[in-house]
């Protein structure tokens, strides 16, 4: 019974110890493979948006997704209708 033991303590760390060594093998092709990537700078003045207030709901929005009727600004074409009526 000893003998059994320990030769499945054997394979059981073989089997580990390949393991090891396949893992190590794959990430250091994955590194040599990938070239070095530059981070794009992004000018902060364009990525970034004013944000406007709508009239009616008080939502904030992008100022490029408003909708400007009779100088109010408003979030969505409805609420610009709801306002213009009598």
């Amino acid at each position: 019974m000893g003998k059994v033991l320990f030769w499945i303590i054997v394979i059981i760390g073989a089997l580990l110890a390949a393991r090891i060594v396949a893992r190590h093998q794959e990430r250091s092709q994955l590194n040599n493979k990938q070239p070095k990537q530059v981070k794009k700078s992004i000018n902060p003045e364009k990525a970034t948006e004013s944000m406007v207030r709508c009239e009616h709901c008080g939502i904030h929005l992008p100022r490029s997704e408003a909708v400007l009727s009779k100088g109010r600004i408003w979030c969505s074409k409805e609420h610009a209708d709801l306002q213009e009526r009598p």
